[in-house]
């Protein structure tokens, strides 16, 4: 009886090797119907499998993005400890994410924050367990326009949090053909109104929330 050989194989250089995508997130509830619900609505996505104690969504190509765990047992999220803030979605266009505005709007879901970050135009809305979610369009075509923006313009060197948009005026400046330019510049605060007091409403600055 003949052998068969086999020939060593060396594994890769482990240097330089990252992941090759975000696959997807994991979420654990124990208000189950309508955390499934919400994102549904909130990422336009399916559902891959329904099950009583999970259920696996996904909004493209992958099998799932999200699986949302019924844990009943689960008591309420607390905003003040440790742990990861928010998770953050990419749209094509302004006009995309604006269009995703209006569709949840009409759905009753509106975003807590909305931000121009200088680098962003960033919804951050929250989940019925007060997870962050934000949906965002870059300001910048590329990568190295971006990194220009942040070594070199002098608005962001002051002032790296951005300021509060509002969405609906937005819309109507973006029907009414206002270039984007202009679009995406960052707004001034409005009166009585400091980034400090928003990270402490987001539950980033030094107050409790």
């Amino acid at each position: 009886m003949s052998q068969l050989s086999t020939k060593a194989v060396e594994l890769p250089t482990a240097k330089g090797i990252v992941p090759v995508k975000l696959a997807h997130f994991v979420l654990k509830t124990s208000n189950y119907n309508a955390m499934v619900d919400w994102y549904v609505k909130v990422l336009n996505a399916r559902i891959v499998l329904a099950k009583p104690h999970v259920s696996f969504l996904t909004f493209d190509e992958e099998h799932h993005r999200l699986a949302i765990v019924n844990a009943p047992r689960l008591g309420l999220h607390n905003p003040n400890t440790c742990g990861m803030d928010h998770i953050a979605f990419t749209y094509n266009s302004l006009g995309e994410l604006l269009a995703t505005y209006k569709r949840l709007a009409r759905e009753r879901i509106y975003p807590r924050w909305p931000f121009n970050h200088g680098n962003t135009i960033s919804l951050y809305y929250q989940d019925p367990d007060g997870n962050r979610v934000e949906l965002q369009v870059d300001i910048f075509p590329t990568a190295r326009e971006l990194q220009e923006y942040f070594e070199n313009d002098p608005h962001y060197a002051t002032n790296p949090l951005g300021a509060p948009i509002d969405p609906e005026r937005m819309i109507a400046q973006f029907e009414a053909g206002v270039p984007f330019s202009e679009l995406v510049k960052v707004p001034p605060f409005a009166e009585g109104v400091t980034p400090m007091a928003i990270l402490d409403d987001m539950g980033l600055g030094q107050k409790d929330v």
